[in-house]
């Protein structure tokens, strides 16, 4: 029988794993981001498209680079979740 503290881990772990898998790809966005803009207001450029493509492409670095390691974290949890399932059907 599962219970509501069962329930509870459950969604625990898996926020703390969106947490874990999103957190590069975010803060890697959030630094191209400020990056240009401080390169926006030092040279006074005030262009509104030239954040979009550094930040893609950093975005893509990153997928390419910890993509791997995102869908073993992913599957992990899955297969934990799938191992258990009968303790959860009851």
């Amino acid at each position: 029988m599962i219970t509501l503290s069962d329930i509870n881990l459950i969604i625990g772990e898996a926020l703390m794993l969106v947490i874990r898998v999103a957190l590069p790809i975010l803060l890697t966005s959030m630094c191209i981001g400020l990056a240009v803009s401080i390169f926006q207001t030092v040279t006074s450029i005030q262009e509104q498209t030239l954040t979009f493509v550094p930040k893609v492409l950093g975005v893509f670095m990153m997928i390419m680079l910890l993509g791997n390691h995102m869908l073993t974290e992913l599957s992990g949890f899955i297969t934990s979740l799938w191992s258990d399932f009968s303790k959860y059907v009851r």
